[in-house]
């Protein structure tokens, strides 16, 4: 395991400092590089973290603006177009993680792995909220002998303030991507205009109008599953917790049909939900996978590869973390209406 700091591009923001402290509570003795353009707002963020050094980022020095300085590893947290960061890491040999990219963005990252193969481990970790979805969907799923469908419904509560990054990230992708790449009948195909339009039903019940969204977790449940069916929609608006007269929460919902082990029809509905909102569970993924990439696990550093989070996470260790930190995973296929409101106490 490298001695040399974990370098956080973006590392003030909410979903970037919030990797820092679960980095510094998991593992107390790794130094951390806080990177931003504002160095005042960087050293004051490595000060609360400890242990920790604010420096000056700058996208367009192929160094960074970090001189010869050695990293252990990268993560960036907002959308970098120059993929200056990507390119440090490869140039230093370190892996490196992304968050921000949508499914039709990932040419750029796959082309700079596929030049440079042997350099680093580059982990794609759009998936939504860095594995909250697919780490789950996945430890679902062990209980089919065979799956038909995975549907996937995200709601983000609208006072759910993820800050100038994700903000910029959410306009982005809806301008971008007014397709999404959805697996129906066995194929895949791009649902676009009234095919986007869809809903679902939230913890509490309520329907929730949504549209099609194509994250990372379309790809990845189609190769850990084969189900013939999957789909991935978003909603933004008030979530069940704030429908109760509680604050404002983040829900996935996860619906399996398939077969079970004695082949009989099987139906299984689930949701993830996190009662601070979005930014814990992304920053959660972060953390966890810069553990496992360096070898903070204390298993061997990631190899050079193409990597998405949920093949590095180690499930039982990540359902242990996500409940530490206040999230769970529900099981909604019994819940009569009666004790549903109980579900946010």
């Amino acid at each position: 395991m490298s001695t040399f700091p974990i370098l956080l591009v973006g590392g003030t923001g909410f979903v970037g400092k919030q990797t820092a402290q679960y980095l510094r509570a998991q593992n107390p003795g790794i130094p951390l590089l806080i990177g931003a353009r504002n160095l005042e707002k960087a050293q004051k963020v490595a000060a609360e973290i400890g242990n920790a050094e604010g420096v000056v980022i700058d996208l367009s020095d192929e160094n960074l603006g970090l001189k010869d300085r050695a990293v252990s590893a990268v993560a960036i947290f907002f959308k970098d177009d120059t993929l200056a960061a990507l390119h440090f890491a490869q140039s230093r040999k370190v892996p490196h993680i992304s968050i921000s990219s949508g499914l039709s963005e990932i040419a750029p990252e796959v082309a700079a792995y596929m030049n440079k193969p042997d350099a680093s481990a580059i982990v794609m970790g759009a998936e939504w909220l860095v594995g909250a979805t697919t780490i789950p969907a996945i430890e679902i799923a062990k209980n089919f002998a065979t799956i038909k469908s995975v549907k996937m419904a995200a709601l983000i509560d609208e006072q759910d303030n993820g800050g100038p990054a994700t903000d910029i990230d959410m306009q982005r992708l809806g301008e971008t991507l007014p397709a999404a790449l959805t697996r129906k009948d066995g194929a895949f195909y791009w649902r676009v205009g009234d095919d986007a339009q869809s809903g679902f039903h939230a913890i509490d019940g309520q329907y929730t109008p949504a549209i099609a969204l194509s994250p990372y977790d379309v790809m990845g449940l189609f190769n850990a599953t084969n189900a013939a069916n999957i789909s991935f929609d978003l909603a933004i608006g008030e979530t069940s917790s704030r429908r109760q007269g509680l604050p404002m929460s983040t829900e996935i919902i996860i619906e399996i049909s398939g077969t079970d082990h004695k082949g009989n029809a099987k139906h299984s509905r689930h949701a993830v939900f996190h009662p601070q909102g979005q930014m814990p569970l992304t920053a959660l993924g972060v953390a966890m996978s810069l553990e496992r990439m360096v070898g903070l696990d204390g298993k061997t550093p990631l190899k050079p590869g193409l990597y998405f989070p949920y093949q590095l996470l180690d499930q039982k260790n990540y359902f242990n973390r996500l409940e530490s930190m206040g999230g769970r995973v529900i099981d909604l296929a019994d819940i009569s209406e009666n004790t549903r409101a109980q579900l946010f106490a």
